[in-house]
């Protein structure tokens, strides 16, 4: 665990990482920065102050972000547990202008938990260009496919003046979590 722990210090020390901390609407607003690859990780949309980074505004300013050959990932809440939750953040996005790659991973602390993966003009590759010690493209290609109690839900898109994702995810996770 420490070689882990030293592992991921150094790679944030890495010269190519920049970790921004700051209101993430705010900070793009004032900045003109063009980024290859955005990694969003933001708390889950539990209320109206956090479900405002999950709109369809907020995603097609982090588009302008992003250059034209880019990706951004987005942290999703869980398809299994938060399934409506999960699909309006993948709706917001599509609406935003976005083109998507849903996909799921089963996370040892937090169960099956759901990312997708967005571009403008971005097309996945048919074998991963790198070795990797456990994924493979077998795996890799699982990851995009979603079973029954998982797939795809009409949900509606997350604007600002409505947010329907933070109620939601209430209704969701309050069905888990009793």
């Amino acid at each position: 665990r420490a070689a882990q722990a030293l592992a991921v210090a150094s790679a944030l020390k890495n010269p190519k990482v920049r970790v921004i901390n700051a209101d993430a609407g705010k900070w793009l607003e004032q900045s003109d920065e063009l980024f290859d690859f955005v990694v969003v990780d933001f708390p889950d949309p539990s209320n109206y102050s956090l479900g405002k980074l999950y709109t369809v505004s907020f995603y097609r300013l982090l588009k302008k972000h992003l250059a034209e050959s880019g990706l951004a990932v987005i942290q999703a809440t869980s398809p299994y547990n938060a399934r409506r939750a999960y699909w309006s953040v993948e709706a917001s996005l599509r609406e935003a202008g976005w083109n998507t790659w849903p996909y799921h991973a089963l996370v040892p602390s937090f169960g099956e938990w759901g990312f997708i993966l967005a571009g403008k003009g971005y097309r996945m590759p048919d074998k991963l260009p790198v070795a990797t010690r456990f994924l493979t493209p077998e795996v890799l290609k699982s990851l995009f496919l979603f079973p029954p109690d998982m797939a795809r839900v009409d949900a509606e898109p997350n604007r600002l003046n409505s947010q329907p994702l933070v109620r939601y995810f209430e209704e969701d996770w309050a069905k888990v979590i009793r």
